[in-house]
């Protein structure tokens, strides 16, 4: 066949393709990813820092030791950190942002401090959850539990039940760290967000 015949024969037949698989997110994370002090989104042990930690686990309860977990935070006073340069990390200036890889165990530890109130809303942590298996990222919160009055009155926390607004908010350590662990299925899945 020449090129003009193929050329004409798929001129008169309409073609569909299907749609390609979907290619799943890692675990080759730490290549280009990785940078100093990623975790710290605040110096440690300075004035106000916690640790936001916890584990991530698959629908069979399982730990996942090969994820990565995001976060982006307003500051304490509710004021969205904007500057350029949310990698450097130089130990005085909060970047608003943070990232950690799970351990063999499944856990994630971030050094921050707790956000404010942006806009009168519940005081939160953005989150997104790269792992193995997934064809795409996963984005969710992390709530502080201290104001019960801004839960309440929180527009997504509101539009959810009971046992899915408690998947978004951390609990209190006795010394003032957060702790909230991620399911990605099964029993207490985390609730997810569309975008």
């Amino acid at each position: 066949m020449t090129h003009d015949t193929a050329a004409a024969i798929a001129a008169r037949e309409p073609r569909s393709h299907e749609a390609t698989a979907g290619q799943t997110v890692g675990p080759f994370f730490a290549f280009g990813l990785s940078y100093p002090k990623m975790h710290e989104v605040v110096f440690p042990h300075s004035p106000s820092a916690i640790v936001l930690g916890g584990t991530v686990y698959d629908g069979a309860g399982a730990p996942i030791p090969d994820a990565v977990v995001e976060i982006w935070q307003a500051d304490s006073d509710g004021s969205v950190p904007r500057d350029r340069g949310a990698r450097r990390r130089d130990d005085h200036t909060f970047t608003g942002f943070g990232r950690s890889f799970t351990s063999d165990e499944g856990r994630y530890e971030f050094w921050t401090r707790n956000p404010g109130s942006v806009d009168g809303e519940a005081p939160f942590f953005a989150v997104v959850v790269f792992a193995r298996g997934l064809p795409d990222k996963l984005h969710t919160r992390i709530y502080l539990p201290d104001d019960e009055a801004l839960l309440v009155d929180d527009p997504l926390l509101s539009s959810l039940d009971g046992n899915e607004r408690a998947t978004l908010i951390a609990t209190r350590t006795p010394e003032g760290h957060l702790r909230h662990d991620i399911r990605l299925q099964g029993e207490k899945e985390t609730v997810f967000l569309a975008f």
